[in-house]
């Protein structure tokens, strides 16, 4: 009587009990989010003191459209605030919304999934009181975001205006998928499905953005776009605030809805129900099994990258007319001062390499999943069957390297079916080799991963640490003029430029040693350490 009633009893102790043992959560993506801004402000008066840097800069970032594509169109980097819109706009509410969606999930689904959720149930508490905790998890640790972002921001010295309001963008963005995590959560059958219908979600909905405003598309492409709303604000342009109401009133609805899934779904089950396995046992092996294991998850990123070797390839195709677009960019182009075809070689270099950089998360994911089918312990019984640790984790190993492969190929021979077609000088074979070989630098972050796991699982979350890097490097290492040495800590960087006449493959062999070391260590490490203990 009471879950009829007051679906919301309980919500209180609830809220408080989560926020003592979650919200903690948050503290590695507030960390990232406010060095991504304050780092911004520190750095742009020491790289771009004076007014002729900043016009290098300007051209700089005009002559790589693969930015805008990420960040947003650049409108303003002469200011230091300028500076940090551009670079911490987009990236800042993205890592935002990727926050919220987790902890969301994890309070919901996540629960459901681990039995925390009966024992919650059985108590005083209404049929609604944990989907609203999540949600007001999420929106509490999405305030935080912004809150500390702003704080420290201005304490290096940023004007107050521009930076609130893109802290609060940050926290805007948050807000909104935790609306859309709460309805991920009623429709997938499992956590795992809920982050990926979510994530995916937010994933489209950043690259969409990303795309259209860097082909300069119709302005009511923008506003068709929930995150294109917040684009609308303009830090360090135009100041505006009301934008801020839409993404208010879209987290009000969503919500809303997510509440009206809640109540016709069955407790544990999704609305989106789970295939039945086959009448017949057809697995032979731990190959078997772990290609059952990870199949679905790998079928959504290949048609992910097939969505993403369409965009990237006619951005490619599209290139000169991006560049022409860019006064200081086509004043060098008409001077002489750059050579057309360096810059469109160079560009579909960095679009391959962007999609290196994305293929290395599914791989790193079918690496990570040894982590929890360790702490379902669903381990144990595999090994205690006559499958050594050694073969399991080869196994595990092998299918990630070939899930990351997979998936650049796939977008690699789309973008070189569109670049070939367009007038741009480049050709089919060159760019699937291309983006062949950049599948290798994929492998060392995978590496990365297996010697997380292998060494100590309980620190998962350091196995993006290869991805992180790898996008830091690769993205801002031009841009703020890094060195030789820094650079070649990406794996990216060892990549052949295979449209040059005096490429070599001595990069891709040393990707291949360092790959190989780490697998060898982190398989040995797997091997030697207790199973449930990392």
């Amino acid at each position: 009587m009471i879950g009829i009633t007051r679906p919301l009893v309980g919500t209180g102790v609830l809220l408080k009990a989560t926020l003592r043992h979650e919200l903690k959560r948050f503290i590695p993506w507030i960390a990232i989010v406010t060095m991504l801004s304050t780092s911004s402000i520190l750095a742009y008066a020491w790289m771009f003191p004076h007014r002729e840097d900043r016009a290098v800069l300007d051209a700089t970032i005009g002559g790589n459209p693969a930015l805008g594509l990420i960040f947003g169109p650049a409108r303003n980097l002469y200011t230091n605030e300028g500076f940090n819109t551009w670079r911490a706009f987009a990236l800042g509410g993205f890592l935002t919304g990727i926050a919220a969606i987790f902890a969301v999930t994890k309070a919901t689904r996540g629960q459901e999934d681990s039995g925390q959720a009966e024992l919650l149930a059985s108590g005083a508490m209404g049929r609604g009181a944990r989907l609203a905790v999540a949600v007001l998890l999420g929106i509490i640790g999405s305030t935080l975001v912004g809150v500390v972002t702003a704080l420290c921001t201005l304490l290096c010295g940023a004007e107050a205006d521009a930076t609130l309001l893109l802290a609060a963008t940050f926290t805007a963005t948050g807000w909104m998928m935790s609306a859309v995590a709460a309805v991920a959560a009623q429709l997938g059958s499992t956590a795992r499905a809920a982050n990926t219908l979510a994530v995916s979600t937010l994933s489209v909905l950043f690259i969409l953005r990303g795309f259209l405003l860097s082909l300069e598309a119709p302005a009511w492409t923008n506003w068709a776009n929930p995150l294109g709303w917040l684009d609308e604000t303009r830090p360090a342009t135009d100041n505006h605030w009301w934008p801020l109401l839409y993404a208010l009133v879209f987290t009000l609805i969503v919500t809303a809805v997510a509440f009206g899934l809640s109540s016709g779904r069955d407790f544990g089950q999704g609305i989106i129900p789970s295939q039945p396995g086959p009448a017949h046992g057809s697995l032979s092996g731990v190959e078997g099994l772990i290609w059952r294991l990870n199949k679905a998850p790998a079928f959504t990123w290949v048609i992910a990258f097939v969505a993403l070797g369409v965009i990237f390839g006619y951005f490619i195709g599209s290139v000169k007319d991006l560049l022409a677009s860019s006064p200081a960019m086509a004043a060098m182009m008409a001077g002489g001062a750059v050579d057309p075809v360096q810059l469109v070689n160079n560009f579909a270099v960095t679009m391959l390499s962007m999609l290196g950089i994305i293929a290395a998360i599914p791989g790193v994911q079918v690496v990570l999943r040894i982590v929890s089918e360790e702490n379902s312990q669903r381990i144990e019984p595999i090994l205690t069957g006559g499958i050594s640790r050694l073969r399991y984790f080869a196994v595990i190993l092998a299918a990630a390297a070939a899930t990351s492969t997979a998936c650049l190929l796939f977008a690699g021979v789309l973008v070189a079916w569109l670049s070939s077609r367009a007038d741009i000088g480049l050709s089919f074979l060159d760019i699937f080799i291309q983006s062949a070989v950049t599948s290798v630098a994929t492998w060392p972050i995978i590496g990365i991963a297996a010697v997380v796991v292998g060494v100590r699982p309980r620190f998962a979350i350091a196995a993006w640490v290869g991805v992180l890097e790898s996008f830091s490097i690769t993205i801002f290492g031009p841009t703020f003029k890094a060195p030789d040495w820094t650079m070649a800590f990406s794996p990216f960087h060892h990549i052949p430029h295979v449209m040059e006449p005096d490429s070599h493959v001595w990069g891709v062999l040393g990707l291949l040693v360092v790959s190989a070391l780490l697998c060898v260590i982190g398989c040995r490490a797997f091997n030697r350490r207790d199973i449930g203990v990392g």
